[in-house]
Order: structure tokens, then sequence, then C-alpha cells
């Protein structure tokens, strides 16, 4: 072979070997995201939902050479179920093994309070995880867990504490609501329950008491005030009257119920409070945390009432006497009828 035909040999392998190397570089470590997006792969999905929620996601830039790297490293033998946001900058390499393996990456789920009932709270839950809210509903509805955890059904809606948490998207019902025993713990560290014996009230009272304010008012205020009427009112064994929890009992048979009428006040329930003493048997909704801190930090005042203020402001008349609760009771009374008649007016013309 003489110089002219190695020179040719050489230079021919050494297109080849660049072009293999152009080639394995496309397919495995060029970045192919144009943005970022998320895949969510179900346990019992097939490859080709796999491929499917790829394709959705948006975030391939080319997808054949994807789908060509996917099939060399055989991907659809194997593939962990999790939720995997594909970022800008990520190879084929990177994504196939993300996949394959499992390196999911944590999805925040943010707790904001005001659920009333255990099947609202799985309809939530079930919203951000693979587990359904059927799934949910059962596991939060276990006795036997509920048992272990040290609740009971009707205190068991005020282990959860609003805030924002990290879980793996394939999180079981089980893991799920054990996390949030353990946050729960450590919510009430030794200031809280310092200050919930100074007060007189257990863990699961100052939860109950705490969902009776925010079901009073949304003003942040004032929550230590109106914590401290019903403060009082428990101090002197009056009942409380707390219309939340009136509303909270006709919660299946009116589940929109705003405005309370005299018959809505004859409904035999635990959480009637203007027929028993004290507080009711649990929550009547997840409380804030500026809830439960107004409790535990309640306003020292002689006021037994309070009343919605006649300027619809969300805010509230306080009075120490009946007869000044009555006179307030009455101005916003006379405002709301005339806000209703004006309505009405406006409506008709």
């Amino acid at each position: 072979m003489n110089r002219r035909t190695l020179i040719i040999a050489a230079a021919a392998a050494a297109v080849i070997i660049a072009a293999f190397g152009l080639n394995w570089y496309i397919t495995y470590k060029k970045p192919n995201t144009v943005q970022e997006g998320v895949i969510l792969i179900y346990r019992d999905a097939t490859y080709q939902a796999v491929e499917d929620s790829i394709k959705a996601s948006g975030t391939i830039k080319n997808l054949k050479s994807l789908e060509r790297a996917a099939r060399k490293r055989d991907l659809a033998s194997h593939f962990e179920p999790g939720r995997y946001v594909i970022e800008p900058g990520m190879s084929n390499q990177y994504i196939i093994r993300m996949i394959a393996n499992g390196w999911q990456t944590p999805a925040k789920v943010t707790l904001r309070g005001y659920i009333k009932t255990l099947d609202r709270l799985a309809a939530f839950l079930g919203r951000n995880f693979e587990a359904d809210s059927a799934a949910f509903a059962t596991a939060l509805k276990d006795t036997a867990m509920i048992d272990s955890l040290g609740f009971r059904p009707e205190t068991f809606i005020g282990m959860f504490i609003p805030n924002t948490y990290e879980f793996y998207w394939t999180s079981s019902p089980e893991s799920v609501i054990k996390r949030f025993k353990k946050e729960y713990d450590t919510f009430w560290n030794g200031r809280r329950d310092r200050l919930a014996k100074e007060i007189g009230l257990d863990r699961n009272e100052v939860m109950t008491l705490a969902s009776i304010v925010i079901g009073e008012t949304n003003n942040a205020g004032e929550m230590p005030k109106i914590a401290g009427v019903y403060m009082n009112r428990l101090h002197r064994g009056m009942r409380l009257q707390a219309c939340p929890t009136v509303i909270y009992a006709h919660l299946d048979t009116e589940p929109g119920l705003r405005r309370l009428l005299h018959r809505h006040l004859q409904i035999d329930s635990p959480y009637n409070t203007y027929r028993i003493k004290g507080l009711p048997p649990g929550p009547i909704a997840i409380p804030t945390v500026t809830a439960i801190d107004a409790v535990l930090n309640y306003e020292k005042s002689n006021y037994l009432y309070f009343c919605a203020k006649p300027e619809f402001d969300g805010t509230h008349n306080f009075a120490s006497t009946y007869s000044q609760h009555k006179a307030n009771s009455r101005a916003y009374n006379k405002a709301f009828r005339e806000r209703e008649a004006s309505r009405k007016a406006s409506n008709a013309a």
C-alpha cells in the first residue's frame, strides 16, 4: 500500500471516527431541552405512556434523538414511576438515567388551611400526588392509623398544619399522613406547648378554638381579640354561641349555608355551641398558623360579645355587656337590610 493510499485510508477513518463521535455526542451528550417541564410516570404506566408524557411536556428539542438514545439504552425495559422535572441544558443521557434510576424532583405542596372535612382534605391531597383522592380518603379515615397517631376521628383534621412542604409525588397516602404527624410534633415545640398550658388548653382545644376564629374573621389583626372573647366565655362557663360551629353542623344538609336563621340554631349536634357548653369535639376546619398563634397569645379584655360592623369592612364591634352588643347588632342588621333593599332595587332596574 503506497503512501497516498495510506493517507486516504487514514482520512477516511478520521471522518468515520468524527462522524461516530458527533453522532454519539448528539445522541447522548448534546443539550436537548428547550424549556422546563414536568413528566409524570405512573406505577402502572406502559413505555408508550412514558413517551407520550415526554412529548406532552414540550421540553424536548429533538424527539428523534431522545427516542434513539432511549432505544439504545433500553429504557423501555426499566423505568421508575415518579415526577421528573426536565430543565434547560439537560442531555438525552441524563434524562434517560433520571427516569431509569428514579431521580425524582420533590414537589412543593402548600396546605393553606380552611379545609373543613377529611373528604375535602383527601381531594386536595389527591390533586398533588400519584395516589387519588379515594386512596387518601381511605387512609385518612383509617381508625387504627388515627388511633396510633394519638387522635380521634373528630380531632384528626387538626393534625394538618398549614405550610409549604416538599414531597415525592409517588409518596403513599400513609407516608404522607405520617409526615404531617412529624411536622405537627415539630410545630408544637416547647414554646407552643408551654403557651397552651399557660392558657389552660391542650393542643386539640387550641386547634378547635383556632378553627372557630378563622370561621369568624379573615382579619389577622382581630384574631387575638376574637380568641380572647371566646376564652372569656369559656372561663365564665358561658356557651360560645359561635355561628361557624352551627354552620359546620349543617355542612352535610346545607353545604352553602352562610347566614343563620332561628331554625338553624335548633339542631341537635355536639357542634351546636348555642346549645352545648364548652368547645365542640374537634376542629371545624384546618386553622391557619396565624389563628393558632392568636389563640395561644389571645388578647386579654373584658369583651364577651362581638358583631360585624355595619360598614361591612370585615371587622367587628366588641362589647362587654349584652345591652351594648344588642345595640351593635341592631346597627348591623339595619345596615344589612338597607344594603339588601338597595341590591334588589338595582337588580329590578
